[in-house]
């Protein structure tokens, strides 16, 4: 479900994909100035509310695979080593004799004292997964409740001062709105090719690993081109990129509303 939009009209599906657009923009930046717990853990209250408003049901969420949690895991492990504030002690630790030895007598053979262990880096490593984790929730959440269309309009009106510099701003707006829509689209037709493939009978002679990469790239290139050719005649029936980045729009009071809620979410952060 990620790069579309969930059907049903909600408050945040009503707002200008410009304001979800400056919303995002800014928001990255708080948490790029200012990573730290309460502006993760505010940003992250911000997008459940905005979730739970725009009717975004759990099913949305993708599956994760297991190899991903098992990385993860392993990582956080790793990040112990680095140490750092805070930090508890563990021991006195006694290694006794019998476990290197037939000897039982247990007498101690290495004491290894009091061991210091820091568990900063381990905490550190949480909190970057949890940024990455809201920032990938702030950018799902705004590709569920926008469609695709209203982004090249937006992209092109609030970046409407650089055409004094001569700039193709409509060109951009809309290659950055076609990026959008190819995602999904090329999504489904990778999956068919891979069904496709999979219900082939077994070639006479086998093909290599290699072999099996260059056809199966070969077979994307040549979706991707006629996508992009079919994208490219639709535009130019419709009148070129300028018509469509020329959609009139305009801001409205729900706009307004979610500008002040980001800006309290900003006095929050500083007064935290």
């Amino acid at each position: 479900m990620l790069m579309r939009p969930v059907p049903g009209p909600s408050p945040i599906h009503n707002l200008w994909a410009g304001t979800k657009l400056v919303i995002v923009l800014a928001i990255s930046i708080l948490l790029t100035i200012a990573p730290t717990w309460p502006v993760i853990g505010l940003t992250a209250g911000l997008i459940v509310l905005a979730a739970a408003l725009a009717h975004i049901p759990p099913s949305c969420i993708p599956s994760e695979p297991r190899g991903i949690w098992i990385v993860v895991v392993i990582g956080s492990i790793f990040t112990v080593a680095n140490g750092g504030a805070p930090e508890f002690t563990v021991g006195p630790i006694t290694i006794g004799s019998s476990i290197f030895s037939v000897d039982t007598g247990g007498s101690p053979l290495l004491n290894l004292g009091q061991i210091t262990v820091g568990i900063g880096g381990f905490l550190d490593f949480l909190r970057i997964s949890a940024l990455g984790l809201v920032l990938l929730g702030l950018g799902a959440v705004t590709s569920w409740t926008t469609h695709v269309a209203d982004i090249a309009p937006a992209v092109a009106k609030l970046l409407r001062p650089l055409r004094l510099l001569r700039l193709p701003v409509d060109e951009w707006a809309v290659t950055i709105a076609l990026a959008f829509r190819m995602f999904p689209m090329l999504a489904d037709e990778f999956r068919l090719l891979a069904a496709a493939r999979r219900l082939q009978p077994p070639p006479p002679v086998r093909l290599s690993r290699r072999a099996e990469a260059v056809e199966m790239c070969t077979a994307a290139m040549v979706v991707a081109l006629r996508r992009a050719t079919e994208m490219a005649d639709a535009i130019t029936a419709r009148g070129g990129p300028g018509r469509i980045s020329a959609v009139p729009q305009r801001l409205r009071w729900a706009d307004g509303l979610a500008f002040a809620v980001v800006i309290g979410l900003f006095g929050l952060t500083f007064a935290v």
